[in-house]
Order: C-alpha cells, then structure tokens, then sequence
C-alpha cells in the first residue's frame, strides 16, 4: 500500500497492471506544488507521439522508391502475395531491431523518453505503412477501416473507465493475467515448435488453421483493450496524486504504446479476415 496526496491509501500495481511504462509512474510518489502534470498536458504529448507514427508512414513511402533494387523475393502474408526487395526486407528488419532498442530507451531512461519514444513510434509508422501499403495493396481502405475500430475501442474504453463500469480491481487484474500468460504460453509453444521436426507439421497446421487465427486475434485486442483501462487508472495517479509535470511524457507515450499496438492487431486480424475470403 502507499499514500496518497489526499491521505487515501493506493495499492501498487501488480505485475501485468499495465505497460512497462505505466507500472514505472505507478511507483512514484514524488509531489508537485506547482506544475504538476495535467490531463491536458497528458492529451498534448500522445498527439505528439502518435503524430510520429504518421511520419513513419510517410517514411516507408518514400524509402520503398529508393529501396527497389537487388534481388526480389515473393511472400505469402496471411494468404496476400506480397513481393520485396531484399534491401525492403533488410530495412525492415532494420526497424524491428530499432523498434526494440527505442522501446528500452523510452521505457527505462525517462530523460530519453521525448526523444526516444518518437523514434520508436516512427518504426511503427512504418511497419503500419508496410502492412497497409504493401502487404494489402489493393486493399488499403482496411487500414483506415483498422482505424476506425481502433479509435471506437478507446473512446468504448475510456467511457467504461470513466463511469467506473469497469474498475482496475484485484479481479480484473487476474484476468488480465490469466489471457496474458495464456497467449505467451501458446507463442512461446508454437515458435520453438516451429524449430522441431517432430512438431513442425502440426505447428504449420495450427498456423493455417482459420479459426485459431481468428481466435487468437480476438485475445490479443481485448488483452491489449485491458491495458488501456490499467493505462487510465495510472494517468489518474500521475495526474490526481500531482506528480511532477515531467512525468507526462511516460504517461504519454505508455498510452501511446498501447493505442499503436492495439491498431497493430486490429490491422492483424483485418488482414488475416481479408486474405481468408480473398482466396
């Protein structure tokens, strides 16, 4: 337990409360006479962050050009042919280990966290942009359509926060626990089985298999819906308990993380519906 500003006492969070990001501000306890942070402040700095994103996109765009050149290589992505060039498939893997590096950053050296954490919503600008513009090519509307839900689960989720119809309770943190060591489980089991002969068909079967996609993409958006709520409870700590306005940048791009990988899995599972029914 820890006290609050207003004498009220606040349980710390549990493990899988949240995002790194946000399980970090839950521990602060530092007090602002004055600037302290505000939900405004808050507001601003994830616009800033998801805006990143948008460059991002527009980043992919314009490397694609410059990048067309060496030897191409044909995919098949959740049932879209999809063809890259290796200096394409070198610069995504360059993103991905960028993505990784800027996570960290962003996470553990909060003075880095207005600089980093925008890198890294570029590197998710762009694997979005990949997905959207080249993986469904043809089909772009579904990435606005990824949008759209995206954006009505967070305002779904905001609204049952805010009325208290969904409260950040011992209950709902097993639950979250529960869906969330299930998938990890499951990942963790299909990718090592992947590597083992003895196990490689029926992992391959499991992968095509329609309904399991489906299923598992469902989980993964409302796991990812949960820690928007878990997000919210924290900035009511950040903002409530009157941190230090510095703290509106972890608070920021946390709710930032979690909005893009939500639109991540949306974006999955669209295309994962989209290339079942193409074929």
């Amino acid at each position: 337990m820890r006290t609050t500003n207003n004498g009220s006492t606040k349980k710390k969070s549990s493990l899988l409360a949240s995002n790194p990001v946000m399980r970090r501000l839950d521990k602060v306890n530092e007090y602002a006479d004055d600037n302290a942070a505000t939900f405004g402040g808050i507001t601003g700095k994830t616009i800033y962050f998801l805006l990143f994103s948008v460059v991002g996109i527009f980043l992919q765009l314009i490397l694609a050009k410059t990048l067309a050149g060496g030897q191409l290589v044909n995919f098949n992505i959740k049932g879209f042919e999809v063809s890259l060039y290796m200096y394409e498939i070198f610069a995504l893997l360059g993103a991905t280990i960028l993505a990784i590096i800027f996570q960290l950053l962003a996470f553990f050296a909060r003075g880095t966290t207005p600089v980093t954490g925008a890198l890294y919503c570029v590197t998710q600008g762009y694997f979005i942009s990949f997905l959207v513009f080249k993986v469904l090519r043809g089909f772009e509307y579904l990435g606005a359509l990824a949008l759209l839900i995206t954006m009505l689960i967070v305002v779904v989720m905001a609204v049952l926060y805010s009325t208290g119809i969904i409260r950040v309770t011992k209950k709902f943190r097993m639950v979250m626990l529960t869906l969330f060591i299930t998938v990890i489980a499951v990942s963790l089991f299909t990718f090592i089985g992947s590597f083992i002969p003895f196990t490689q068909p029926m992992i391959a079967a499991l992968r095509q298999n329609f309904v399991l996609s489906i299923v598992f993409g469902v989980i993964f958006i409302i796991i990812a819906a949960l820690f928007l709520i878990c997000d919210f409870n924290t900035i009511d700590h950040v903002v409530n308990d009157r941190l230090p306005k510095k703290y509106e940048w972890q608070a920021a791009f946390g709710l930032s993380f979690t909005v893009l990988w939500l639109y991540l899995k949306v974006l999955d599972l669209i295309i994962t519906i989209a290339g079942h029914n193409k074929n």
